[in-house]
Order: structure tokens, then sequence, then C-alpha cells
């Protein structure tokens, strides 16, 4: 076997990169033939590997206390600086949370903003996930979420694996579970939410079937689990439900998202990416399962699985996964609260990062956890803190990112900002950047054809990818 090698960061299992499989195509050399897109494809799926840049976006929803986290203050009063003490990190200089020390040795691998300015005192994922408040544009729909936007611009990295995923199942408090609304670009760029129902991960393969079993009167009628294994009865049932839509004028404008339950419905790829008995046993236990689920209330488990299921699904083909993680309004039990959630957090978000390193991932997946909004400097009387929107935190990994480093500061009691204040807006357009994109130079059209920039603020964090 004659093997070819080249410059290309990603290479197939036979030493040829991308990058030199596809010049190869265009020539001859010496008797091969010329290559086409078929033998490309055909050679990354022998490869096992398939990339693409995505993100996942861990919601902590409620507002995370960020001085109890990242930002700790030993050096405060005692009502100001709380009950926690800082760790080193295996970077020279950079301390955080003693419940984290599973992060503490990833910390070369992450990044931290202290300084997050520009966020509302709102609970809400929405601007976590668009860099907007809700009410703007709200009269078309409001603003497009990240993974909407992606959905639109970029599409499918694979035609059976939606581009963008909402794991969070519904809570009581519903803006805490918000995956990413399509806003003004329309339902069809909404994401696909296996747990809509809340499902234990278990049920997902009938819950993927539930979800897109029933069109506007059409029905899969007596396609079983069971059946599903049998290809050839699905699509005879499919085949029907085509007939049906190109039959009846009142479906033809749900055509395309029944085209995209068509693509599932006859691939396994997001049932077998949600399915962990599929999974290395080892790296599951690495993961935890977040249980038991305490301080929950009317806000997201922790569920520990998620994050395993978002290396999954990404892995699979899916560009933007979301999901919500906790329940960090902390009004009461502030350092109760934070020992249980940081602690899980600390397991799957270790587990996460070093699993997107082992298999080759991480400088193609942007990961990012964050709240709405900070918390209060000051304990309030019950051992809590209180919203403070003035600053918020972020921890970031992957993405081909600058990491180990801190960027900004806040004041002796956490309050304000003192360096280098980030706009909410900036760290979106980093995960746009990231993503491909370029919120400079981006514009989307909304309903009535008006073209919208992204976001205000177009420029990333310089320190994260200058």
């Amino acid at each position: 076997m004659i093997t070819i090698r080249g410059a290309g960061k990603h290479r197939f299992c036979d030493g040829i990169s991308r990058r030199a499989f596809l010049q190869i195509g265009a020539f001859s050399f010496a008797g091969l033939a010329n290559l086409s897109l078929a033998d490309v494809l055909r050679a990354e799926r022998a490869s096992g590997k398939r990339s693409h840049k995505a993100l996942i976006n861990i919601f902590l929803a409620g507002g995370p206390p960020h001085q109890d986290m990242w930002d700790l203050k030993p050096d405060a009063p005692s009502e100001i600086r709380g009950e926690f003490k800082p760790i080193p990190t295996n970077v020279d200089g950079i301390q955080i949370c003693e419940v984290f020390p599973r992060m503490a040795k990833l910390m070369d691998k992450c990044a931290i903003i202290r300084s997050i300015v520009g966020c509302v005192d709102e609970h809400d994922a929405y601007q976590t996930n668009t860099g907007w408040r809700r009410r703007q544009l709200a009269e078309i729909g409001g603003y497009p979420s990240i993974g909407a936007v992606v959905s639109h611009l970029q599409g499918p990295v694979d035609p059976v694996v939606p581009p963008f995923i909402g794991l969070a199942a519904p809570t009581r408090e519903r803006r805490w579970s918000d995956s990413g609304s399509p806003g003004f670009l329309g339902a069809k760029y909404a994401p696909f939410k296996p747990f809509m129902t809340g499902a234990e991960p278990s049920e997902q393969t009938e819950r993927l079937v539930r979800a897109y079993e029933n069109g506007p009167g059409l029905t899969l009628q007596g396609i079983t689990l069971e059946r599903l294994q049998d290809r050839r009865r699905l699509l005879e049932a499919l085949g029907q439900m085509r007939r049906d839509l190109d039959q009846n004028p009142e479906v033809q404008a749900f055509d395309a998202s029944m085209q995209a339950a068509m693509d599932l419905l006859t691939s396994s790829k997001v049932a077998d990416a949600l399915d962990l008995s599929k999974e290395d046993p080892k790296i599951i236990e690495r993961y935890g399962t977040g249980r038991p689920y305490r301080y929950q209330y009317d806000g997201a488990p922790t569920v520990n699985e998620h994050l395993l299921m978002a290396r999954r699904l990404v892995q699979a083909g899916c560009r933007v996964v979301t999901l919500s993680y906790g329940r960090w309004d902390s009004h009461g039990k502030n350092f109760d609260l934070v020992r249980d959630h940081g602690a899980k957090l600390d397991q799957c978000l270790s587990a996460l990062i070093e699993d997107l390193d082992r298999l080759g991932m991480l400088d193609d997946v942007t990961v990012i956890a964050w709240g709405e909004f900070g918390r209060t400097p000051r304990i309030n009387n019950d051992a809590g803190r209180d919203h403070w929107a003035p600053v918020n935190a972020a921890i970031l990994a992957g993405g081909g990112m600058k990491t180990g480093q801190v960027i900004g500061a806040t004041d002796a009691h956490a309050a304000y900002v003192t360096e280098r204040p980030v706009h909410v807006q900036e760290v979106i357009a980093t995960l746009y950047h990231n993503l491909g994109i370029d919120p400079a130079t981006t514009q989307v059209r909304d309903k009535t054809g008006r073209p919208q920039w992204l976001l205000e603020h177009t420029t990333p964090v310089a320190e994260l990818v200058g």
C-alpha cells in the first residue's frame, strides 16, 4: 500500500491527512485513479473520525455564585468570602474553589473569564443562548440562538443528525430549560429535543420515535419499537407518509420538518448516541450520574450523563448541543448547594474535557459552563447569596482557544469589574468564531426579509482567539 503523507492536522488511519486526500483528488499519481468525494467520505468512515466545529453550551441555571467557584476572595471579610478556600491549579497563579479538585488539574486546558458584564437580572437561558435580552425583537420572534444560526448557515454535518440538539427536559421554571429559540428564523431551525417529555436515558429510542411519529393528521400506523428494526416495513410506512404529504396541501408547509423526521427515523445515529449502554462502562463511571438530585425544586437535575451524551452527539455529527445543569439559585444554603452541585459538576465537566482530549476532539469542540448572572458579595441571613447582575463568570475549554489563563478581575469583594470587562456578547462572539462564523460580517434575514446582525458586540475575546 502506498502511503502519502500531508501536512494537515487530521489524519486518516493510513496516515493520509484530509487536506492531502482532497488535493490528491484533483490529480493522478503513477497510475492512481482520481479520488472522488465518495472516496474521501469512505476514508473518513473507515477512520471512524469526522472533523467539524461544535459547541457544548452548559447552562448553570439560576445564577451560580462566581465568588464561590472561579473568583474566590480569601482576604475579604467573613460575611463576603464565605466558607470555601481556594486551591492551586496546574497553572501557576490560578486558584479556584476547593470543590473543584479535578478541574484544578485541567486548568491548562481551560480559561476562566471573571469579568463578564452586560447581564440582566432575569432567570433565563435566553441571553446565554443568543447574547440578547428576550424582549429585543420580540415582535418578530426574537433573536435566534447560536444553534439556530448555525443550523441556518451551516446545516447538518450528517443528514440524519440534527445540527442543533437541546438535552434539557422541561423544568417547572420553563426559562431555565430553554434549549435555545429559533427566533425570527422560524421553527425549521428549532433544536431537536429528545428529552422534551423528561424521559430517562434508557427510554430515548422510544422518545425519539414518539417525538416524530405524528404530523398534522398523519400517523405511522402500527409501527412499534420492535418493528422499527424491520427497515423494509418502516420504509414502506414512510413511503405512504410521503405520498400523503404530496397529496395533502394542508401539510405541505410541514414538509421540511417531516423530511427531517423521516431521516431521523430511518437512522439510528441519534438514538445510538443517546444510548449509553453502547459506551465503555469505565467512561460512564468517570462521568458519574449526579445522583442523588438535590436542591432541584423548579429547576434542572444534575444529570451528569447529559455531558457524556453531548460528547456522543457531537461525535455523531451534531454542531451545537445545549443542556441545563442543576439549579443554582442559592438565596439560601448557598454553600451546601455549591458543595453538592459543584462536586458533581467537577466530576462530569472534567470527564468531558478529558474525553474530548482523548478522542482528539478538544480543539474542534468548544465547551462553556456559565449562568445568567453572578451572586451578591454579601451573604444574607439565610446563608445564601442573592442575584447580582453587575458581574458574571464563565469557564471555557477547547475550541482551539488559548487556555491556561484567567481573563479579567473584580474588586476585593467580587462585586464589580476592575480589569478587562468582557461583555456577554463578546463571549457569544467567541463561540461563533470557534464555530467558523464571523459575527462582524455575517447577517441573517428576519421574517420580513430585513438583514439582521447576529450581535452588537461582534469582536471575540481577543485573549482567547487572538
